[in-house]
């Protein structure tokens, strides 16, 4: 990293520079992350992004942190949390290891209170990036009459293209799991899965409505398409998605969806639009049947080192305009990922219906 040009990071309204440390690390060789405000510090002025009380030994205040983020603020043999504290001369309280709970810190001093507060949003920013996702929301495919179809197309593309380099029965999807993935979520605890799925029923309120009309969008799932480069070296292959009335309603119900989930700091922003793909075959599916994707295929670096991909150049001469079938929309679904419900799709903690 130039350190005369530091990533900058937005939080609450104000800009900060990232400083990286690398003197100590956390276990599976993570580095230590040091944040200093940039101009306009909350500790040189009154801040309003957070709530600082008065008390009658000075100040304090409080920050609800998930339990998995705990170890970061404490960092290792409690290093971190030492220096937060002698540099902003404050006391930070922290619940024991896996109990929920807030984040508690006393000073004498106000700006050293509101100085520690923003240390510890920017830190924890930054190591919620790196946590993998747990949840997303989806549009389930996985109606009977597509399931049908997506096993006819596994079978005839072995029979066709078996001999390929790469094709093999471990690549395709299962075909209890078929779904468009909209975004993805880190959500650590029961309180901010409430959190999505209040934000679900809000969106319900302010758009979904409107734009479904309060009937189920009726879909057409035809034709194959790859994700990267060449052909001759497939990681992804997907089914496209389109509205049978040929309108851009579900596309438009996607984006607006992951602009609200992005707005509420609940989802990180990929893409400027949705790309409705459902997966059917996937090179990640060869070592781990359960695997998911991130948003786009957007996977971590060591998963893409694993990858072998596959030649899908005759199964996308040979099933180019595949029709899967016809289906109809009539949820959004907060997922969860490696889960199963009875149906064998993923475990849903929440959802939006449209009728």
């Amino acid at each position: 990293m130039d350190v005369l040009r530091p990533t900058l990071i937005k939080i609450g309204g104000r800009m900060y520079r990232k400083n990286l440390i690398q003197e100590q690390t956390y276990q599976h060789e993570e580095e230590e992350e040091n944040f200093c405000a940039g101009p306009g510090d909350c500790a040189d002025e009154p801040c309003d992004a957070f709530v600082v009380e008065e008390t009658e030994k000075g100040f304090q205040c409080r920050v609800e942190v998930p339990s998995p983020l705990y170890k970061y603020i404490i960092g290792k043999k409690g290093e971190t949390k030492k220096r937060l504290e002698t540099e902003t001369r404050t006391s930070i309280s922290i619940p024991k290891p896996g109990v929920e709970g807030e984040i508690v810190i006393t000073g004498q001093h106000r700006s050293g209170v509101i100085s520690a507060r923003t240390r510890i949003d920017v830190l924890l920013d930054s190591f919620r990036k790196k946590q993998p996702f747990t949840h997303f929301l989806s549009f389930a495919l996985n109606q009977p009459t597509i399931q049908e179809k997506f096993l006819q197309f596994k079978e005839e593309v072995l029979e066709k293209c078996s001999k390929d380099h790469g094709v093999s029965s471990s690549l395709f999807q299962n075909p209890a799991k078929l779904h468009l993935t909209l975004g993805t979520l880190v959500l650590l605890n029961e309180q901010e899965i409430q959190k999505a799925c209040d934000l679900l029923q809000r969106c319900k309120e302010d758009f979904v409505d409107q734009i479904a009309g309060g009937k189920p969008l009726t879909v057409e799932v035809a034709g194959v398409e790859y994700m990267n480069d060449d052909p001759a070296m497939t990681d992804v292959l997907y089914a496209k998605v389109h509205m049978k009335d040929g309108s851009d309603r579900l596309q438009v119900m996607a984006d607006q969806l992951v602009e609200r989930f992005v707005a509420s700091g609940l989802m990180l922003k990929e893409w400027d639009r949705v790309k409705l793909h459902a997966t059917v075959m996937n090179t990640l599916f060869r070592k781990d049947p359960s695997a998911e994707e991130r948003n786009n295929t957007m996977t971590g670096k060591s998963s893409f080192k694993e990858r072998e991909s596959f030649n899908g150049r005759n199964i996308l001469k040979l099933f180019e305009n595949f029709y899967f079938g016809e289906v109809q929309l009539d949820s959004v679904r907060l997922s969860q990922r490696f889960s199963s419900d009875a149906s064998g799709y993923y475990a849903t903690s929440g959802q939006l219906t449209f009728s």
